[in-house]
């Protein structure tokens, strides 16, 4: 599963200038130039005490439609624009992603600065949540990002018929010997992650944080059991696809446009009257902020109890300035009532 994604800017864009207001409207949103933009906006992932920006950059893209000047040049305006945590999985491009990423930190020196989380489990050569695959996946995770330890080792859960306890033994070993920080499920089903709390009782470690699909167009899923189990656990959530594929970006309005491919497909299916529906309201509240439609789409799923940040991806630098605009905005309660009643 990968992050959710942002299209093309649109041309002719007008340059931002350097100039602040001194006193800055409440909703306004985080200013998107200068250096170290955002480096105090901070919120805990949930028990681990990490401080993280509250947007993680997915690395889906990396290795896949971005080469390493391109990756590199997103990489480096997250972190200009306050950035702090990125998000990968051993089965981007293969490993190339965790490799593009392993590349910039070396070259940046960043690597203690940086919360750097992976995906294990969806590899082909480490495939599943076994023990020994698990350990050899990990091992591999650590080779191509150039490091000795993973901050949050995100758990495929694809991988059902693995035996959680063993995968958690497993997950205690990589721990103690200083592999990785904190764990992390992605795709748990709610009474998976009852049964992994269950067993930390036993002395196993604990799944601190829920990678899950949520966005405006997809929120039954998580808005049952999975958000009251992770809230009554006390975990983070860092939903992903929150921007459908691009869809809630705005830039995808006509079949068109789309194309064939496997990402077309998934953005045609958004468009039906109830994603007309949604984009509509998402243009009105942009407008009124100042601030892109995908802004506002992530800006909305910052509002979601138990969210901690959301996992997003950038083809281009100005990308990541209209994502990181979603921190910023406040949504008034009548902003959220048009968005809620658009998606109904």
């Amino acid at each position: 599963m990968g992050a959710s994604r942002i299209g093309a800017p649109a041309e002719g864009a007008v340059p931002r200038t350097h100039a602040q207001p001194a006193q800055p409207h409440p909703s306004a949103p985080i200013p998107v130039q200068g250096p170290g933009v955002g480096e105090g906006v901070r919120t805990v992932l949930g028990e681990t005490g990490l401080r993280v920006f509250p947007l993680i950059l997915g690395g889906s893209e990396f290795g896949w439609n971005l080469g390493q000047p391109r990756s590199g040049a997103v990489l480096d305006r997250y972190v200009e624009l306050g950035g702090n945590m990125v998000q990968t999985a051993d089965s981007f491009a293969g490993g190339r992603s965790e490799h593009i990423i392993g590349q910039w930190l070396r070259g940046r020196g960043l690597r203690d600065s940086i919360v750097l989380a992976t995906r294990v489990g969806g590899h082909a050569d480490n495939p599943g949540l076994g023990s020994v695959n698990l350990v050899r996946a990990v091992e591999a995770s650590l080779t191509r990002l150039g490091t000795d330890h993973i901050d949050v080792l995100y758990l495929d859960g694809q991988d059902t018929a693995a035996n959680l306890e063993d995968t958690l033994a497993t997950c205690e070993w990589l721990r103690d010997s200083g592999k990785v920080r904190f764990l992390a499920a992605s795709r748990f089903s709610a009474e998976r992650l009852v049964e992994a709390r269950i067993l930390v009782s036993a002395g196993y470690p604990r799944i601190s944080v829920l990678e899950t699909h949520y966005s405006l167009l997809n929120r039954g899923p998580f808005e049952g059991d999975l958000r009251l189990v992770t809230g009554a656990q006390g975990m983070a959530v860092t939903p992903t696809h929150s921007l459908e594929h691009g869809f809630l970006s705005g830039r995808h309005r006509t079949r068109a446009r789309l194309g064939e491919s496997a990402r077309g497909a998934q953005l045609r299916s958004n468009l039906n009257r109830r994603g007309t529906r949604v984009l509509r309201a998402m243009d009105a509240v942009a407008a009124e902020h100042g601030v892109a439609v995908a802004a506002i789409a992530l800006a909305w799923v910052l509002t979601q109890r138990g969210v901690a940040a959301p996992i997003v991806s950038a083809f281009q630098p100005e990308h990541v300035d209209e994502l990181v605009q979603g921190v910023g905005v406040r949504l008034s309660r009548a902003n959220l009532a048009d968005l809620a009643r658009a998606g109904e």
